[in-house]
């Protein structure tokens, strides 16, 4: 008797599994047919993306489309557009963003919308790091005890088409955290890879706008003002992420303070 083998239950029904679908397409006035990838083929790509993408479950729920631009938020609507633009350009359009603004005004979660949809509708490859989770991994390969090197840290790093790196600058400056950032950020910038970034801290150079105003900045009033950008990775690297990145900066309310009771919005 002929044994026959039942089909998963999963089955796409479009395709039957392999991934194809047929689409009549119309050339030099013929109909054809064509081979395109299957919408369950998409799908599934989309999550093995997002398995790999490393957000922190702190954000699995956010998405572009939930967003907050309306009422109180009305000043981020531009952010918010800024980021179905980009997500629409690419990868026609690869440079980077560099998303600005104070503390729990969205930027990780648009960082994060953004991620998602590249994943789940283009099938790009992301990856997201926290800035100062990247620096003790780093670190913490040159313990002789753990099994990891800095280049096995690093690769994925450089590798990723799409890299987010999360609140740049939020480490106090050294001389080693400027090489490393500078030698990540260099490294993706020579291989035309694409990065968004957030930071709390404002676009300026060390000294803000007292070193634009006046040569004679002393450490007394670096003190008594707020840190820059500029302070926190070094001019250069600075000026390195304006060749990469287009700014958008956003101003808002604090959400996490406005909706205590809301999930955590960054």
């Amino acid at each position: 008797m002929e044994q026959t083998t039942a089909q998963p239950e999963t089955e796409c029904p479009v395709c039957g599994g392999s991934g194809w679908k047929m689409v009549p397409e119309e050339r030099e006035g013929r109909r054809l047919e064509k081979a395109v990838r299957c919408d369950c083929f998409k799908r599934a790509q989309g999550a093995r993306l997002l398995a790999q993408a490393r957000i922190p479950k702190r954000y699995d729920h956010c998405e572009l489309s939930n967003f907050e631009s309306e009422g109180t938020f009305r000043a981020l609507a531009s952010a918010r557009l800024a980021a179905y633009r980009f997500v629409e350009d690419y990868p026609v359009e690869s440079a980077g963003l560099l998303l600005i603004g104070p503390i729990g005004v969205g930027k990780t979660h648009l960082a994060v919308g953004i991620m998602k949809e590249l994943m789940l509708h283009k099938g790009s490859q992301c990856l997201f790091y926290d800035y100062r989770e990247l620096l003790k991994e780093i670190q913490n390969s040159y313990n002789s005890s753990v099994q990891t090197t800095e280049m096995q840290v690093l690769q994925p790093i450089f590798d990723a088409e799409v890299l987010v790196l999360d609140e740049l600058g939020a480490v106090k400056p050294t001389e080693w955290v400027w090489d490393t950032v500078s030698h990540i950020l260099n490294t993706r910038y020579n291989d035309k890879r694409t990065t968004i970034i957030t930071t709390n801290y404002k676009d300026l150079p060390p000294g803000g706008a007292d070193a634009e105003r006046s040569n004679n900045y002393s450490p007394a009033s670096r003190a008594a003002r707020e840190e820059t950008l500029g302070d926190r990775i070094g001019e250069r690297m600075r000026s390195r992420l304006h060749e990469m990145c287009r700014i958008v900066k956003m101003e808002g309310d604090d959400f996490r303070m406005k909706y205590k009771s809301a999930n955590y919005h960054q």
